[in-house]
């Protein structure tokens, strides 16, 4: 969640560390702080709310220094406040962090006991406390982190300066990213590519447990416990201009128009239309391997979560196995039935999510394989999965997703051709007319985006309704449940998704009048009930806004307001379905003037449990 920034080097910290953390932005914050070493002696700003008060504070009072660190804060110990912010000091000790210090209290309260003042509500403070009265009794700055670390429970990404000694930046990590850039006689720390990417495309990606530490001009890195460790580096091709709006008046609009481009590449080199069959360059599980596979365990949150529901009539209809979706923050917590027959697909957009990283540590624990797919190369879910199918969708800056969840429903239709071939449920022909099929999103995503003034007018008329009412059945349920979200997260309009068939066991208390019902009722094997559940919806005074395949005149007569997709197939309709729920929910929010990129209470990287 929260943004961390380092740099060492020739040049002045200050800016470069603002321009980082403003390029973590999307990750969601409440408060902002920067510390750098001049002279030796340390110079701390810090402030509430968004970031440009952080950088009126360093305009009226400047921080010079050629070494410094950075932090954006998500209040999870303590309110949002200047005095909670990061970085935070303790003697000759700074620090900022991301993570939670699971045995902080008790830490805290040892540290007390010997004299020490704690001025914020933080466990981070704790940190800087215990590597404080470390440096204090062996006087050497890497062996005191190094000691201090070692006493932590929980997740962390580190950086630490020391007045004492000003050559040195200390960066670690535990259950939190960190990456490493490597400049020319310079280098830079973040918690994720973006940050730093206009400053170099060398990085170095950390490993829990792992350190390193910059001193006269050289990263060294090793174990958290001493032992030297050789880090190749990689080199990132993403430009920094794929993280700017590129004219749009929000990253999330943009996004949303990038949505043909990044199917493209995630379909790029992929398709082998000739076999009806597709090639997944990390996937690394032989033919041989899926065909040992009896059962599949879908684990993902928040979208992704609804992405592994489409991936679950997919791959049953496809691949003939039972598949089970989980919310990845309940997986280990219900002693779940798995084993080395089972394979365990992790969804992830930034590959940092703590509870699905915390799931796929489980699964691996009880024998069960595991494939990732996961937009970011080289993040930690897709570093520890044995597998990957990446999304390649390139950096998503808006917290509420779109491009991530329609390239994780193409991963998906591309794992389910691949497994369905291997385990011989998909023949060539199958294959061939799904791969057909699957070209001709692209065009279709840019004839569907051409509804977006007519997608505006429709939010005109209902951004003053309280509550929404979002329905689908079959493979268009979990559609439904992503449209509901995207208000929900954007606008702050209260929203609920339901299978249109449940509508009758409650929720059709809640109609009236008052109350805009989506209905989601594409010409597929379900049209005709859907159909009937929508026009139970009039019956009761409901206002209905249906999502209808084009040229249907039957739900266009009935709907108070109708937005039509082209028609493509009964499963990869739901690629194209998704892009009016997202364009409705983008405009409601703009007339209701929320923060649409970084919307209150929310972070993109939710990389704390």
């Amino acid at each position: 969640m929260c943004g961390i920034v380092g740099y060492i080097g020739a040049q002045e910290a200050t800016p470069i560390i603002l321009d980082g953390l403003k390029r973590l932005e999307y990750r969601g914050y409440d408060s902002a702080g920067v510390c750098t070493l001049d002279a030796g002696r340390a110079k701390v700003r810090r402030s509430e709310g968004k970031l440009f008060n952080l950088e009126r504070l360093v305009a009226a009072q400047p921080l010079l220094g050629r070494i410094g660190i950075g932090h954006t804060r998500w209040a999870t110990h303590g309110r949002p406040s200047e005095i909670n912010a990061h970085p935070h000091q303790a003697g000759s000790v700074i620090v900022v962090h991301n993570g939670i210090i699971e045995n902080y209290l008790e830490l805290r309260e040892r540290l007390r006991g010997t004299g020490r003042e704690f001025l914020s509500e933080t466990d981070t403070e704790v940190i800087s406390h215990l590597i404080d009265e470390k440096y204090g009794a062996c006087g050497d700055f890497e062996r005191a982190t190094r000691q201090a670390l070692a006493e932590l429970r929980g997740a962390y990404a580190v950086c630490v300066l020391c007045e004492k000694e000003p050559g040195v930046l200390i960066a670690a990590k535990q259950g939190s990213p960190m990456v490493v850039g490597l400049g020319t006689g310079e280098f830079f720390v973040a918690s994720d590519i973006p940050a730093i990417l206009s400053h170099t495309r060398e990085m170095v990606f950390l490993d829990d447990g792992e350190m390193v530490v910059f001193r006269d001009g050289t990263p060294s890195f090793s174990r958290v416990s001493g032992e030297p460790l050789e880090k190749a580096s990689r080199h990132i091709d993403w430009s920094p201009l794929m993280a700017e709006k590129g004219g749009y008046k929000h990253f999330m609009l943009k996004e949303i128009f990038e949505q043909p481009r990044a199917v493209r590449d995630t379909i790029a080199g992929r398709l082998r239309e000739e076999q009806g069959d597709v090639y997944l360059e990390d996937l690394k599980l032989t033919d041989e391997e899926l065909r040992g596979i009896d059962r599949i365990c879908i684990i993902a949150c928040g979208t992704s979560w609804h992405a592994a529901l489409v991936g679950k009539f997919l791959l049953e209809e496809h691949c003939r196995l039972p598949v089970e979706v989980d919310i990845a923050s309940e997986f280990r917590y219900r002693n779940p039935v798995v084993n080395d027959r089972t394979l365990m697909v992790l969804i992830s957009q930034s590959g940092e999510t703590a509870d699905t990283l915390a799931a796929m540590r489980e699964g691996k624990a009880r024998g069960a394989r595991n494939i990732a797919i996961c937009n970011v190369v080289d993040s930690s879910i897709a570093r520890e999965a044995a597998g990957v199918v990446y999304t390649h969708a390139g950096p998503e800056i808006g917290v509420a997703s779109t491009k991530a969840f329609v390239t994780q429903l193409v991963a998906l239709y591309l794992f389910t051709i691949r497994l369905g071939r291997a385990l011989g449920t998909l023949d060539q022909a199958k294959g061939r007319a799904m791969i057909g099929e699957l070209v001709k999103i692209p065009a279709l995503l840019e004839k569907t985006l051409e509804m977006n003034d007519t997608v505006e007018k429709v939010a005109r008329r209902y951004m003053n309704a309280r509550d929404f009412l979002y329905l689908g059945r079959g493979v268009c349920y979990p559609i439904a449940l992503e449209g509901a979200l995207k208000l929900k997260e954007i606008s702050y309009i209260h929203a609920e998704g339901y299978p249109a068939g449940e509508m009758k066991h409650g929720p059709i208390a809640l109609i009236d009048e008052n109350m805009p019902v989506v209905v989601l009722v594409p010409k597929n094997s379900t049209y005709e009930k859907v159909l009937s559940n929508m026009e139970e919806v009039i019956a009761r005074g409901g206002r209905v806004i249906a999502i209808c395949s084009s040229g249907d005149d039957g739900v266009s007569q009935k709907a108070e307001e109708t937005l039509e997709v082209p028609s493509d197939g009964e499963e990869l309709a739901t690629i194209l379905l998704s892009v009016p729920l997202q364009l409705l929910a983008y405009h409601v929010a703009v007339l209701k003037g929320t923060d649409v990129d970084q919307p209150r209470n929310l972070a993109k990287s939710v990389t704390v449990e």
